[in-house]
């Protein structure tokens, strides 16, 4: 860096600074007085306790009182707007040349800056945990998930004590601090809503709390939805709800409450909504809105082009960038898809962008109680289109139920259209779309969502506005910033300083850098302050320093998610992109610079050694099973005496994979008794144990294709009766994953239902679910809180009408033989020795070795021909031709 530069940015910061509060420990009013404030230096947090300066004798009337002032942020701090949406790739939003209307972020861009070289981490929990916080996500323990936690501490989803979020450094220096939408960042392992709450929201800073726990949920009945510590259910007999408007409805009314309380006193609102992550759910009115503006009907080959051209009008990408090229050998082109094809994935991604449209309108509403508030001018808000690029876990041809495609199962495009084309975004889908939309909205990168080496999955849109501070409205900055610059922002914009001990713990430092340099237009085109930064995600990896990347080849397509587990990180191919001169990693030439690829590559390794990222894993999925320090680790005999609903999926105790025996003592009313006696999830996946018409009944419903039923004959009788479900697995379990393998998962098994000691029902099941249930469901007992698993059956909350005296849950976990582990240990030494990329009917695509696009659609058409042959329902017929394929 040049003096002469130095000088330049050194005096351009010096008016920008004109703009900022300036933060100094002192006492405004009388000291003592009531009225007193005091704006803390911040270097410890809570500030000590001040010293008492009054008089105390005797009595009183010889004593004078003096009151600690009232901590308040420096002079002039604004108000903080932090706003985040979910899964939307850099081209979705009109924003950044996409043809979805955004005009909410539009506003924001317009009266503000637009960001082109903003980074995430390319996956959900890990951007936000490096957002609230300021530093890498393994350093915040975030490498993955929270979902797929392991027990590493990079991985294991707990942010430390030396890692205070934003939240607890603008409350403890006197911001109202709020959270509002989707939290992934408490662990799943810890979302019970009995405790412990330090990582929860309201334990990490953040003074009120209305939102989702975990990585997605129902916008409709959002199972998952706490206030503060405590699950609601505000959609219970309220079929119009939805949470999109009624998130926007609760931030609005929070901040006119702290501003009507305390107008003087700025506020700091976390504002994460769903949109767009699935399952997309907007309003009827705006999926009708986004179908009538007919913005797909030529395709996404069509779409690429046009987000293409209108990314250069608007100046988002440079005039000289380049389209990345169509992968040919992993996605179908339109033109090539069948008609029915087009109509399904042209419905899919109508309710996509009705979705995004809804969400952008409900953001735009909390702006506008922003400003309606007279609060405009001195509000920092910044608004980031997306915590990851555009999601490809819809599969190559989308899903009416994305449960269904974590367990693996795919629904093929005649039974999406027949059973879910008409509901698609209703509460009676979980839906995703297909693989060939979310590559276009990365235009003009490669790549989506997980692939943290490559722009498709870490480049997000970003607009910020402080009218009072930014003057260059419209303004287009590309400096090169990442999600971690946004905490030490704030922190210049408010003039409050990182704190050095938080509640006696001394602090990590804060990895990030302020991008508030940029808000001076005379900044507009100086060299970033953020010059190295690594990317890690499930094995996949890249460094980029100085206008440079290192990136791995992608070794394994995104939206293979039980994928990866034989693939060795440490070994994935190096590619090397001059980002001066080939803005959208178009040109890998690594083969002209050894040398420089050395030298980064020496750089990844050691910065993934000092933000905790070893060790490296490529698994995705399988990390689902993984075992964790719930509540339930180490048991394997769980007791309920009396109703209690509201277990998270991630605290319940699991019965997939294993043998288990479900005993109920209940005592049937005069009359006949109904209701649920213990379920865990609903309309997606899940199991339920009720009375049916007095009839005993247990359900599983298989990712809400197929649904298998015991009852029992006849009602039961008035009095006590000892129910009893018993379930023998027939599969190896979870311990075939130590050896890199599957087989022992989703396997047969036999269940049969007794009363009284009597078999009254006994039934196989060929398979079973593999790795989760649906995850924005809880485990209740005595009633259902979210969804039936059987809305044939039931709805919620359907209350047993009798008394529970007890249920039991008896766990028998599968145990691997000598004779098991000697097979397993040489299935997997022969997985090694597999084709490799070039040989007979493969194809190096990006570093995948992947099966020919033409082969894999003749393999296609003679499986399902055999199983429609084999008359086989839905479920059935998709397990065999997923099993013909492999």
């Amino acid at each position: 860096m040049s003096r002469l530069f130095v000088l330049a940015l050194t005096a351009s910061l010096t008016v920008v600074a004109a703009a900022l509060p300036a933060s100094a420990q002192k006492i405004n009013g009388t000291p003592g007085a009531p009225d007193s404030t005091i704006v803390i230096d911040g270097s410890q947090i809570p500030a000590p306790p001040q010293k008492f300066e009054g008089v105390i004798k005797d009595l009183a009337p010889q004593s004078k009182p003096f009151w600690p002032a009232r901590i308040v942020p420096p002079a002039g701090a604004p108000n903080v707007l932090l706003i985040m949406t979910d899964d939307v790739g850099f081209g979705a939003p009109s924003t950044f040349g996409g043809v979805i209307p955004t005009p909410n972020l539009d506003r924001i861009a317009n009266d503000g800056l637009r960001y082109t070289n903003f980074h995430s981490t390319s996956l959900c929990s890990p951007t936000r945990a490096a957002l609230i916080t300021g530093r890498n996500h393994h350093s915040a323990g975030f490498g993955v998930v929270s979902e797929t936690a392991t027990g590493y501490p990079g991985y294991d989803s707990i942010i430390t004590d030396d890692k205070a979020t934003i939240g607890k450094i603008l409350k403890d220096n006197g911001y109202r601090t709020s959270w509002f939408g989707k939290n992934h960042n408490t662990p799943a392992f810890q979302a019970i809503s009995t405790g412990p709450f330090d990582q929860w929201p309201t334990g990490m800073g953040f003074e009120y709390f209305y939102g989702f726990m975990g990585g997605d949920t129902s916008q409709w009945q959002p199972d998952n939805l706490a206030r503060n510590t405590t699950y609601i259910y505000p959609f219970l007999n309220n079929p119009s709800f939805n949470l999109t408007t009624a998130m926007a409805d609760e931030a609005i009314a929070y901040m006119n409450k702290v501003n009507t309380l305390t107008p003087d006193q700025p506020f700091f609102v976390y504002y994460v909504p769903g949109g767009t992550h699935a399952p997309h759910h907007p309003t009827p009115e705006w999926i009708e809105k986004a179908t009538q503006l007919h913005l797909f009907d030529k395709g996404w080959n069509a779409l690429r082009d046009q987000i293409f051209e209108n990314q250069k009008k608007l100046g988002v990408i440079p005039q000289n960038a380049k389209m990345t090229p169509w992968p040919d050998d992993l996605l179908k082109r339109w033109d090539k898809l069948t008609d029915d094809e087009q109509k399904m994935f042209k419905r899919q991604v109508d309710v996509y962008a009705a979705y995004l449209m809804y969400t952008d309108n409900e953001i735009g509403r909390v702006i506008q109680a922003v400003e309606d508030m007279g609060k405009l001018d001195n509000t920092l808000i910044i608004y980031i289109s997306g915590d990851n690029g555009s999601s490809a876990e819809g599969t190559l041809i989308g899903t009416p139920n994305e449960v269904a495609m974590f367990n693996g199962v795919e629904v093929p495009v005649e039974d999406q259209l027949k059973y879910f084309y008409d509901v698609w975004g209703s509460d009676k889908t979980y839906n995703h779309m297909a693989v060939g939309w979310t590559w276009a909205f990365s235009t003009p990168f490669s790549w989506t969502k997980q692939v943290a080496s490559h722009f498709g999955g870490t480049k997000q849109g970003m607009a910020i506005s402080w009218p009072k501070a930014i003057k260059d409205k419209g303004g287009i900055r590309t400096q090169f910033h990442h999600v971690i610059d946004i905490v030490p922002t704030i922190l210049e914009a408010t003039g409050i300083k990182a704190p050095d001990t938080v509640d006696g713990v001394k602090q990590a430092p804060i990895e990030g850098v302020s991008l508030a340099y940029t808000f001076d237009k005379a900044n507009a085109t100086v060299p970033s302050t953020h010059k190295t930064q690594y990317f890690e995600m499930m094995g996949d990896h890249a460094i980029y320093h100085d206008g440079w990347i290192l990136s791995s080849k992608v070794m394994r397509p995104p939206w293979e998610v039980q994928a990866g587990g034989g693939l060795d990180p440490v070994k994935y191919p190096w590619e090397l992109y001059n980002l001066s001169d080939d803005w959208t990693q178009y040109e890998d030439v690594s083969a002209k610079h050894p040398d420089k690829v050395k030298e980064m590559a020496a750089l990844f390794w050691s910065e993934a050694k000092a933000h905790q990222v070893l060790p490296l894993d490529a698994t995705v999925a399988t990390r689902l099973v993984t075992p964790r320090p719930s509540i339930t680790a180490g048991r394997n005999v769980f007791t309920w005496t009396t109703p209690l609903t509201g277990t998270p999926n991630g605290d319940a105790p699991s019965v997939l994979n294993t043998s288990y025996s479900f005993t109920a003592d209940v005592v049937v009313p005069e009359g006949g008794g109904d209701g649920v006696l213990i379920t865990q999830g609903g309309r997606f996946a899940g199991y339920g144990f009720y009375l049916l018409k007095g009839k005993p009944t247990f359900t599983w419903n298989l990712v809400g294709l197929k649904r298998i039923k015991w009852q029992g004959t006849e009602p039961l009788a008035p009095g006590k009766h000892t129910l009893v479900f018993d379930f023998k697995y027939d599969g190896l379990g979870m311990g075939t994953l130590a050896f890199g393998s599957g087989s022992g998962l989703g396997q047969s098994g036999t269940g049969t239902l007794s009363v009284d000691g009597k078999v009254v029902a006994t039934q196989s099941m060929p398979h079973t679910i593999p790795l989760i249930l649906a995850w924005d469901e809880n485990l209740d007992v005595g009633s259902d809180t979210g969804t039936p698993v059987d809305d044939a059956d039931y709805q919620v909350p359907f209350a047993f009408t009798g008394k529970i005296n007890k249920i039991t849950l008896a766990i028998d976990q599968p145990k691997l033989t000598p004779e098991d582990i000697a097979k397993l240990r040489d299935a997997a030494a022969k997985a090694g020795d597999g084709p490799a990329p070039g040989e007979a009917g493969v194809n190096p695509v990006g570093g995948i070795a992947a099966p020919r696009m033409a082969d894999r659609l003749d393999k296609l058409k003679s499986c399902r021909a055999e199983a429609l042959a084999k008359g086989l329902d839905m479920f059935d017929r998709i397990k065999f031709v997923e099993g013909c394929l492999r």
